[in-house]
């Protein structure tokens, strides 16, 4: 069963294919050593509050959200090479395609659910 990110405050389905980096070792990784990602795809990283590009082959949409996956920043066009400092309140970090914010319209307030 794959996982999608909807956004409840808008009723829209973000993303279709959310993949989940719970463990120390898929965390870590995060999408390095990848060449790209798909409009279709994130990478949901828990107990994570901020986040480097180091290393990375392209840009990035980040969306960081409380333990109640409630919207609490957001940073479009994270390029390769880039440090995002911690964010105040924020327990985890939604990595997605750049551009992806801006197609779906998520906001900072915005309440999220992942669901099937």
């Amino acid at each position: 069963m794959m996982a999608a990110l909807i956004n409840k405050t808008t009723n829209q389905t973000l993303i279709p294919d959310l993949k989940v980096a719970k463990t120390f070792w898929s965390r870590g990784k995060g999408l390095l050593g990848r060449a790209s990602l798909p409009g279709e795809e994130a990478l949901w990283i828990l107990r994570c509050n901020s986040i480097h590009t180091f290393f990375m082959q392209f840009p990035i949409d980040c969306v960081f959200v409380d333990k109640n996956l409630k919207v609490k920043a957001i940073y479009e066009d994270v390029r390769p090479g880039r440090l995002v400092f911690p964010v105040w309140g924020a327990s985890s970090v939604i990595e997605m395609a750049a551009g992806t914010v801006s197609k779906t319209k998520v906001s900072v307030g915005d309440q999220l659910y992942v669901g099937a």
